[in-house]
């Protein structure tokens, strides 16, 4: 159960400081920033009951981490602003990382 929550919170923290190094250099710090503020859409485990239950797998079933959700963030990529290619990197990463989560 540790190596879970390690993966999980060190993917959701640690990985994105790398992408916000590699793809934004000139302005990371921002990048990282707003990568950190996607794990907002974790505001939609509020609308669940429990709100946490660790046996469950959050994609498919709170509302922000959907299949449309994940269509979405990835349009976004395709907006010339390079900030909201980062929200689409970060909700897009953040997604990813609830999914290994269920896988492990």
């Amino acid at each position: 159960m540790i190596f879970k929550t390690l993966i999980h919170y060190s993917f959701h923290f640690v990985v994105p400081l790398f992408f916000a190094k590699i793809f934004f250099k000139d302005n990371w710090k921002e990048a990282f920033i707003i990568m950190l503020l996607t794990m907002l859409i974790d505001l939609d485990h509020l609308l669940a009951s429990p709100i946490f239950d660790p046996s469950r797998c959050s994609i498919g079933y709170h509302p922000l981490h959907t299949v449309y959700a994940a269509v979405f963030y990835f349009l976004l990529l395709f907006n010339p602003s390079w900030k909201l290619k980062v929200v689409s990197i970060g909700c897009l990463w953040h997604l990813s990382t609830d999914y290994i989560d269920c896988l492990l």
